[in-house]
């Protein structure tokens, strides 16, 4: 179910796009971050450039048609004509100083940064944001939060993969007052926007994986 007409201002962005009223400069694409740390930031090559086809299609965004992921460490000078960048993996992720200071930038700036972890990642995902933002800094959203319903109406966040018991969590951190990091955990998103064939999930763990995806976009091009 969309429930676009709950929210004016994301209705209004909608209409522009599916009008074609609304112009961008240059195809969205959403990069993939490159970590130090050891831990395989190139977990699920197939994901990201499924989610851009698909996206495209249900919301007719112009998302860059892209066959393989679009790389980017937070060092590169090119990074602030990302609007969002995904990070996923299954080890460890470290960043220096350097980097710490250019993801604040990047954020303040109205960038968006969406981590999935890919099992393995959440121990020690969550002291290197801490080191950033402060303890503390990730807050669960309740499942009544825009993130879940901004274009398809979603009971919170879906468990695509069943990699250990318990309920799939949509943790956030938020920069004077915005909505700018959205972690997914225990659920494996990733594997849900793989092809169908690499980790077997039902076709209905794949729709609910890309309503989400679709969801985590949409947010973050209006907020």
């Amino acid at each position: 179910m969309k429930v676009w007409s709950n929210y004016i201002g994301l209705a209004s962005f909608i209409y522009l796009i599916l009008t074609g009223s609304a112009v961008f400069s240059d195809d969205i694409v959403i990069a993939k971050l490159k970590y130090g740390g050891g831990g395989d930031w190139y977990a699920n090559p197939t994901s990201l450039p499924n989610l851009h086809r698909e996206v495209k299609r249900r919301t007719g965004l112009p998302m860059a048609q892209i066959e393989e992921d679009a790389v980017v460490s937070l060092t590169d000078p090119d990074i602030q004509k990302y609007p969002i960048i995904s990070a996923t993996g299954h080890g460890r992720i470290a960043f220096t100083d350097e980097e710490r200071q250019v993801l604040v930038n990047y954020l303040k700036g109205g960038g968006f940064l969406e981590v999935d972890d890919n099992y393995g990642m959440d121990e020690l995902f969550r002291p290197e944001m801490e080191k950033i933002f402060g303890k503390g800094c990730l807050v669960e959203l309740p499942k009544s939060h825009l993130i879940y319903h901004c274009f398809y109406d979603l009971d919170g966040l879906p468990k695509i993969h069943e990699h250990h018991g318990g309920p799939a969590k949509g943790y956030g951190i938020y920069l004077d007052g915005r909505l700018c990091v959205f972690y997914s955990y225990n659920t494996d998103l990733n594997d849900g926007w793989e092809a169908a064939e690499v980790h077997n999930d039902p076709p209905e763990k794949h729709e609910l994986a890309y309503e989400m995806g679709t969801n985590i976009v949409v947010y973050a091009l209006t907020h």
